[in-house]
């Protein structure tokens, strides 16, 4: 059964009414009047000390459970019987996603070299994915959450996520938005093939993200290396018809399950650009307002790689994954304090309202049929 939001003490769809004194106003950056008692707190309890110890653990198990799946696809041989074990390295390989993300933070460790090192191998070695293309991306959007103009993540692309980008969408384009939220599960089939074609774009565009000249052949010669190997091995163990199914099946279960923990984050929660004075919020309102958490046990911290904590991640996005589940208690007091929205949710709600975004926003285009 879906569960219901939960929100703390002010109306869900704009923060609670102005400040009474010009203090209460002086939330620019993280260190304004409202963010800093809770960053005061947090770093109080060591929730921003690195866990290097659970992080090792935790790759060793993902590296472990993906030569498993290796050793099943030797055992079983060239065999149609093989297919099932794409499941298990989609789960592992989001597994990877999750670490190599968490190392972008600096989550893992604060020493640069070698959390880029960690990154370097996770995204670009074992997944296909262009570090650095990530990572500028990523950044953007924590900078700015659900800004129309300002996060790549809500730029208007396959998918829209405002009224006003529908206005000029033409020919499959347009179809794709009058449908977009019964499709949105049949395209994040695609987001792992996806992922691998962006990063080889900024890789080849002269005005890719990256810095040196060296920066760009090592992360090219890491993607390489993932091609050859990943094609090498499904064509030693599978005959070229299995490997290409399997390959498929791999890439199209990973990608769904990336867009079951990134879809319900931000969807369907505030735009700042949508409110006069959305660009003035602080850090602490322009992150909770946007963001949206999902309740659940160990099971959806495992399956959602902690980004099922998205307000304290966005508040935080360098505490180590273990800890954010341990920050929420003081989070959620501090917002109910400040009488600033806290948005929670069951795992199916959660996806209930980014999809129910999806469909009003392509309403419009469905409306012209019947008119």
């Amino acid at each position: 059964m879906p569960q219901a939001t939960a929100t703390i003490d002010a109306p869900a769809s704009l923060p609670a009414a102005p400040e009474p004194s010009s203090a209460r106003r002086r939330q620019a950056t993280p260190g304004g009047s409202e963010f800093a008692p809770l960053l005061r707190t947090v770093k109080e309890q060591g929730l921003l000390e690195r866990r290097v110890g659970w992080y090792a653990r935790d790759i060793a198990a993902n590296l472990l459970g993906v030569l498993a799946v290796i050793t099943g696809l030797a055992l079983i041989g060239p065999s149609w019987w093989a297919l099932p074990l794409a499941l298990p390295l989609a789960l592992f390989s989001a597994r990877i996603a999750f670490v190599g993300h968490d190392a972008g933070h600096s989550q893992i460790t604060d020493r640069r070299k070698l959390g880029r090192a960690v990154q370097l191998v996770h995204a670009n070695l074992l997944l296909g994915m262009s570090r650095e293309w990530w990572n500028d991306k990523h950044n953007r959007h924590h900078a700015n959450p659900n800004h129309l103009d300002k996060d790549p993540d809500v730029a208007a692309d396959v998918l829209v996520f405002a009224a006003h980008q529908t206005a000029d969408r033409t020919g499959l384009r347009r179809w794709l938005t009058r449908h977009q939220a019964w499709l949105f599960f049949p395209l994040t089939t695609l987001e792992g093939i996806a992922l691998k074609v962006y990063g080889i774009q900024a890789l080849l565009s002269r005005t890719g993200p990256y810095r040196t000249r060296r920066e760009r052949l090592v992360e090219g010669a890491l993607l390489l290396a993932h091609v050859a190997g990943y094609a090498a091995l499904l064509l030693t163990l599978l005959t070229p018809v299995q490997a290409l199914v399997f390959a498929l099946l791999h890439q199209m279960l990973l990608g769904v399950h990336l867009g079951m923990a990134f879809a319900p984050n931000h969807k369907g929660m505030e735009m700042p650009d949508a409110h006069p004075d959305g660009d003035s919020w602080g850090h602490l309102r322009r992150q909770v307002l946007t963001s949206r958490n999902i309740r659940g046990g160990a099971l959806t911290d495992w399956f959602l790689g902690g980004l099922n904590y998205q307000i304290e991640h966005h508040l935080f996005p360098s505490m180590p994954r273990p800890h954010l589940r341990l920050a929420q208690p003081a989070v959620r007091a501090h917002c109910r304090a400040l009488g600033i929205p806290y948005t929670e949710t069951g795992f199916v709600d959660s996806y209930r309202q980014a999809l129910g975004h999806l469909h009003e926003v392509g309403a419009p285009l469905r409306s012209e049929l019947t008119a």
